[in-house]
Formats: structure tokens, sequence, C-alpha cells
């Protein structure tokens, strides 16, 4: 008999499992089936406990002027209690409505502050139970803002450098749902987002409804992705409204206030660079059902110092029409903001083929630009072949602009010359974004004339640094270039070497003699140093331990195969401390997948992983399982390629299975691993590989999917790097589907699922149908679902049973086999 009461009944704060075992005695076959309530959360063994428990490193931030250091204490894990604390779900996102916050957002314990010439260091007084967060440097770098979390709100904090005291500036009144709740308005004040002070209570939702939920569709093309927490009914609609209204505000480093517009929908408010003007972006009516806020009608507008309106620059309406395709995007005025080089010049995107990537266009995006007073008419900075990705500001003549085009994977860096754009754009770099090897990195900047960010010229001003990944044949190693932007050749200053993985933060002058660098090895934790490039001296600025000592000795490499058909392939293969393999023969070993698209075989086979990072787990991490005697081969490459025209998920599943089939053979020729006694697993995207596995092979013993899609005709409008729709390519969409293949899958296989997944396409009803389904068919399935959790799970009960899970699911399978 089968109590499914009980289960539906539990206690919402304690997992619940659901087991269906098919244990065979000769020609005997009987089936159990369990559906219980677990009385408490499980705690995994150790010593995974005691590092889950251990400090964290600490957060850090470097002053604009590179003078300071700060470092903020992280939390110990969330507790259940956290989690449960009330939430709001509204278009799109949740917020905390006691705190007028992000629900769960990231918040910090204690801070100390270090002084980066001299090395001291001292901590700041702050209340016992302090949860601080929104952290941010003034322009000059002489004082820190933050949030501090009290009972009913965030009040906002500075503190100058010079005294390290911090004092409060306002009460609990910043209004954090949505947006960033504050920025520095200049060195002495701060533009906030307060709630207003007439709010009153919130909307009470009707006892009886007022009449059916109705939409409509006239014809248009409004096809979106899957999305969750959206706006269901006219009382979504006043939620929204009442939580995210809010009034604009200016706060000086004093405490005096002074209001700069009325109530409104507020998405962002910032502050020009001399900070005379206010770009402000907000929403309005009417809102979707079918889509998050961001796309929502907006309206982007320019205020003076007093939030006089100047000038508005659009009206957006509902961007419900924006294809599903890659390189979609919405019509109007996109990504605004002030060039950081300048007073007062406004900048933004518009798109000059409808935004329809399938629209053949010469000119994908023109950048525009508007000085202030704002009088003029907009000036066209530059016109994109590809589609705009990003921009750099630097001076006058000197801007960098990114183009990306998803279908080719080309991308393009540009120079430009803002102040004379009809002068021929410089080519600088061209190449496939999937081409790791090639990647010139990222320019660095630095605080210019009006204190943002903009390019770090050579005191020639005739070159500019990159800092990049160094990913090569021979391995990852960070590195350091000049770029000449006469000739677009690079000089390599600096490059790390083994056994360290150390990459530049910040450059502290212009000749690029000091810098700042983070360094890890795999036996030495991150941390930060003060490095002379001439000497190669380097002064350790922090010196954080090993939170998990017991990991110091995991054996840890990145190893090289090729698949059947010979694509180059990797991966990063853990053995357990103290393993030798004359004594201790083939390990049970577990696989931790996430595939990749390309669109070019041999870019597909370049090696992207640092074999010289400090690995230490955290969360729910399978490296976890190390300490329980198994081997863990780490994101093993499962290419899918599409060469030319070809899309690569019309043969994923053949290719998965070839990497799979590809990294079997690597470990157990290496004898590390025992063919009999493997499991494969992954999260997300990698719980829906795992699934498709093991409904088309019998490779593996076990199996772990964790917050998974498994049917893709739930996602219909694309999923991962899928930009068709289900109707374009219904046998694709069908055959990757592993719910299609239920009745092939014989591997015992464990289901988790966070019970509050927001994450578009793995709500929680896809791991409850494919469980249903599994079971239907009899096969051997566990589903864990975790009260309150969202897709990456947070709690300390939950990570820990979740770990829990994993280590009896594959001591049962794997060790018992």
């Amino acid at each position: 008999m089968v109590n499914f009461r009980d289960a539906e009944s539990a206690d919402r704060n304690q997992p619940v499992a659901v087991d269906i075992a098919l244990e065979q005695d000769d020609a005997l076959v009987t089936a159990t089936l369990r559906s219980h309530p677990l009385s408490h959360w499980a705690s995994p063994p150790e010593p995974i406990s005691q590092i889950l428990d251990a400090p964290a490193t600490p957060a850090v931030l470097i002053s604009p002027d590179s003078q300071w250091l700060v470092e903020l204490e992280q939390p110990a894990l969330t507790t259940i209690v956290e989690l449960a604390e009330p939430v709001i779900a509204v278009a799109g996102f949740r917020l905390n409505p006691r705190l007028s916050s992000p629900a769960r957002h990231h918040t910090y314990r204690r801070m100390r502050l270090r002084t980066i010439p001299t090395g001291t260091n001292r901590a700041i007084a702050l209340p016992d139970d302090a949860r601080i967060s929104y952290v941010r440097w003034s322009p000059d770098g002489q004082n820190l803002a933050f949030a501090l979390t009290k009972a009913t709100g965030l009040e906002l904090w500075v503190m100058a450098l010079a005294d390290g005291i911090p004092h409060r500036l306002t009460d609990p009144i910043l209004n954090a749902t949505f947006g960033t709740p504050y920025r520095w308005l200049s060195d002495g004040a701060l533009l906030c987002k307060f709630i207003p002070a007439d709010r009153g209570e919130p909307p009470v939702k009707p006892s009886v409804p007022a009449g059916p939920i109705i939409q409509e569709n006239l014809g248009r093309k409004t096809a979106s992705r899957t999305y969750t927490n959206l706006l269901q009914n006219p009382y979504d609609e006043h939620l929204f409204e009442y939580y995210i209204t809010s009034t604009l505000s200016c706060v000086t480093l004093d405490g005096q206030y002074k209001r700069l517009s009325a109530p409104c929908l507020i998405d962002e408010a910032t502050p020009s660079p001399d900070g005379k003007y206010i770009l402000l972006t907000t929403l309005h009516r009417p809102f979707s059902y079918q889509l998050p806020s961001s796309y929502f009608p907006q309206r982007i507008q320019i205020l003076d110092a007093g939030g006089h309106v100047l000038y508005e620059l659009a009206d957006l309406p509902l961007a419900d029409n924006i294809s599903t395709k890659f390189d979609a995007v919405a019509v109007g005025p996109r990504r605004t903001g002030w060039r950081s080089d300048r007073p007062a010049t406004l900048y933004w995107v518009e798109a000059l083929d409808d935004g329809d990537p399938e629209t053949d266009a010469p000119y994908r995006d023109a950048l525009y630009a508007l000085e202030a007073p704002f009088t003029d008419a907009p000036k066209v900075l530059w016109r994109s072949q590809y589609r705009f990705r990003r921009v750099r500001w630097g001076r006058d003549h000197v801007a960098l602009v990114w183009e990306q085009w998803h279908d080719t994977r080309q991308i393009r860096l540009w120079k430009i010359d803002p102040a004379q754009p009809e002068t021929t754009p410089q080519l600088l770099v061209e190449r496939s974004y999937d081409d790791h090897y090639s990647d010139p990195g990222m320019p660095l900047t630095v605080p210019g004339q009006f204190k943002r960010h903009v390019l770090q010229f050579t005191p020639d001003g005739n070159n500019l640094y990159f800092s990049g990944r160094g990913a090569s044949p021979a391995g990852v190693y960070p590195f350091l270039d000049r770029l000449n932007l006469m000739t677009a050749t690079t000089e390599r200053l600096w490059q790390c070497q083994s056994p360290y993985f150390e990459s530049v933060v910040k450059l502290l002058d212009d000749h690029a003699q000091q810098m700042i660098t983070m360094r890890q090895a795999q036996t030495e934790p991150p941390n930060f140093f003060l490095v002379t490039r001439s000497t190669e001296e380097a002064v350790s600025l922090t010196d954080y331990p090993d939170r998990a000592p017991q990991f110091a000795s995991i054996h840890k490499e990145v190893v090289r195969y090729q698949r059947a058909d010979g694509v180059q392939l990797s991966a990063k293969l853990y053995l357990p401390a103290g393993y030798n393999p004359a004594l201790d023969g083939a390990l049970p070993m577990l696989f931790w997948i996430y595939p990749e698209e390309f669109k070019s075989r041999d870019l597909a086979g370049q090696v992207t992983t640092a074999a010289h990072v400090f690995s230490r787990p955290g969360g729910t991490s399978v490296l976890f399982l190390l300490t329980q005697g198994y081997a863990v081969l780490d994101n093993p490459s499962l290419p899918i390629i599409g060469e030319g025209d070809a899309e690569p998920n019309d043969t994923y599943v053949d290719q998965l299975l070839a990497g799979i089939q590809a990294a079997i053979e690597y470990v157990v020729a290496r004898g590390v691993a025992d063919r009999n006694r493997l499991a494969i697993g992954g999260h997300s995207y990698g719980a829906f590989t795992t699934a498709n596995v093991l409904a088309h092979s019998n490779l593996f013993r076990a199996g772990i999917a964790r917050s998974g899609a498994y049917n893709r005709t739930l996602t219909p409008f694309g999923f991962q790097g899928e930009q068709r729709h289900f109707w374009e390519a219904a046998d694709t969409y069908m055959h990757l589907s592993p719910f299609t293949h239920v009745g092939k899958i014989t591997t015992p296989l464990l289901l988790i699922h966070g019970a509050d997944d927001s994450n578009a396409g793995t709500y929680p009803l896809q791991t409850e149908r494919f469980y249903e389904a599994l079971k239907g068919l009899g096969a051997t399935v566990r589903q864990v679902m975790l009260p309150l959790e969202d897709h990456g799970y947070r709690s300390r009960e939950a990570i820990g049973h979740v770990l829990w899970e994993m280590v009896q699911w594959c001591d049962r399978y794997l060790k018992g086999a």
C-alpha cells in the first residue's frame, strides 16, 4: 500500500524523499516502493561537515586610489530559517517585503581595513550582528558607503577611510527591491532610492476573484522563452508597483536630504561623471504576464541636479515581440550610460536591423552620443556589422568597441575616434570567441579625470594594457600585454609561471612597473601580492589560510585524451589523498559533466582548464566525494560540434556518447577507475545531459541529476544553445528529451531539485514529471525535493543533505557493486 498523504503533508521545511528500488533474487523480482518525509535533515559524513562549517575566505575590495584594501567577512552558510523569511515573487524576481530588498541577498558580517603601502590593518567597529551589503567606494576613494540590514529595512552608512569610523546616514528606508539602491553622486553626496514616506500598507489580496484572467494575442508574433515568478493577476501588478515604487533623493555626508523625484517605478538612476545630471530609467504600465520586468515599458530621461526633466531619450513600449533567436534585441535605445571620459555625455545603442538577426542588413547597431545640455542632434559614433557587445572609453580620440555574432562565433575589437567619428575605425582583433588561445584579454582601466574608469594608457599615450587568462596548448598562464594602438601589435610584459596561477588585478602606475596580483597554486590559497616587475619582488598583502587542509594532499591534474573521431579532449582528474595505484587499484569514480557547443572541431579541442588553481570544495561540490574514497573526473570535455550550417544539437546524443566513451577508456586504461563502478552526474544542463547518457547507454552503475530539465517540449522556444523553436526542429527536441526515452533508463538515478527553482526552464515540474514517468515504468529512482531552495542550493541544511544523498547513493550502487 502506498501512502502519499504523508509526503504531501510533511513539514515544508524538511526534505521529502521518494524512492523506488528494484531488488532481484534469481528469478524473483520484487519491487518496493517507499515514500516518506525524513524526520530531519541528514548530515554528510566527516570531514565534509567540518569543511562546510569552516570560515570562508574574506571578500576583498581595493580602493580606486590603490591605497586601501577592505576585507569583508563572509557569513556562515545560510540557515533554512533564514530562507523561510517571507518572500514575494513578482515580474520575474523575488523580494523580501520586510526589508524592501532582494530575497535572500548576500550580506557580509565584519569588516577590516588594510593600508596597502604600510600593511597595517584594523577591525572596523560595527554592531555584532552586522549584515553588510552594497559596499561602494566614493569616486576619490576616501570614503566607503554600505548598507546595514536592520529589522525593518536597510540603512545607509558611510565611513571615512582616514579615521575608519562608520556612521549612519539614513534610517532603514533604502529601497533595494529592484536595481541598485544608491550610487555616489559626488565625493560628498549620494543618490538614493528611498521608500516613499507615505507608502502605507501593502495591497490586500482579494478573498474572492473579481473575474477571469484574460490574455490575448491578435496575430502578432510574440514568442518568449520560459520564465518563472511572473505576474499572474491584477493583485500581483499592485504588489509590484507597491514594492518597486521609490523616491529619488540626494543625501550629503552630513545626513542632509533633498528629494529629487515624485514616487515612481525607478529601475536605475545614474549620475553623470561631473555630478550635474542624472540618467533616470523608470518602468510603467502595461505590464506582462508572460515576460519579466526587464521587458516592461521604460521611460529614459535626463534630470538636472535639482530633479527637473531636461531631456527624454525614449519611452519604450512593452518588448514582447523580440525574436527568441540569439542576437535578437529590442527596437529603440538600449545600453544607455554616461561616457566615463567626459563630464556629461550620454551614450546608447540602437538596432539598425529592427533587432532581428534574420534580417539582412549591412549594419546591425549604431552607437550614439549626446553631450550636455542635450539640445543638439545625437551623433553616430560607430556602426557595427555584428551585434554591439561593449564599449570602453579612453579619451576624446580613443575608445574601444566590441561586436559579436552568435551564428559564426565571430568577435571583433575596434578602436574608434569619438571626437571624429568619420575617421575609419581601426580593427584590432578579429577571432572566433571559441578560440581561447587567441583571446587578447581585456583592457585595464584606471580612474580618469572625472574619477570614472577609463582605459589605462602608457605615458606616451600610444599603448594600452591588456590582461588575459592565457590559455594555450602548454596550459593556462595569465599575462599582461602592451597593445600598440598604431600597429595593433602586442608585446608580452609579464606572464605567470608554474607552479602558480597568478593574474593581474590592477596596475599601480602607467609604466606598469608595480601591480597588484592574485596568486594561487595547487597547495597555496589565493592571496593578493604587490609585485614589482623590474625586480620580480612580490610582497604579500594578504595571508589567507587553507580553509580545507584535508584536501592538501589530494592529487589533481589536467588530463588529455581524444574522441574516436580525433577531437582532442581534456578533463580535471582528482584522486583521493594517499591513493596508491599499486596498493589501492582501480577506484569507484564519479564523472561530473556539463557539455558545450562549438562550430569548429579544432577549437573544441583547446585546453582551457588551469592546472595550478587552488581547488577546495564548497557548497554541494562533487569534490567532497574525494574524502569518501571516490575518484572524480570533473568537467570532462563534451563538445557538441556543428560545423558550417550544421546544428550541433542534431547530433547531440552521438557526440555526447563519443565524448563519454573516450573519457571512460582513458581513466580505465590509466588504472585509476573501475569500469564496473562508475557513476555520472551533473547540475542543470549537466543533469539533462546525465539523463541523456543513461537513456542511451549502459556505461554507468549510478546517476545523479540535480535541478535539470528533462522534457524539452516544456521549453519550446529554445534552451541552452538551441535557438530553433520546437516547430522548427521537433525531431531534435524529442530526441534530446530524456523524458521521451524513460523506458530505456535502467541505471539507478538520484533526482534532486530545489522546490523554489526560479531558473528559466528548470522549474521543479521537470523533475516531478520525470520521476513520475520513471517510477511508472519501474525504474530505480529516488527524488529529493528541497523546500525553499532555488536553482542553486544555499541553506546549510539543504547543502549538507544533498551531499549526504550523493554519498549514500554512490555507496549503495558503486561500493556495493
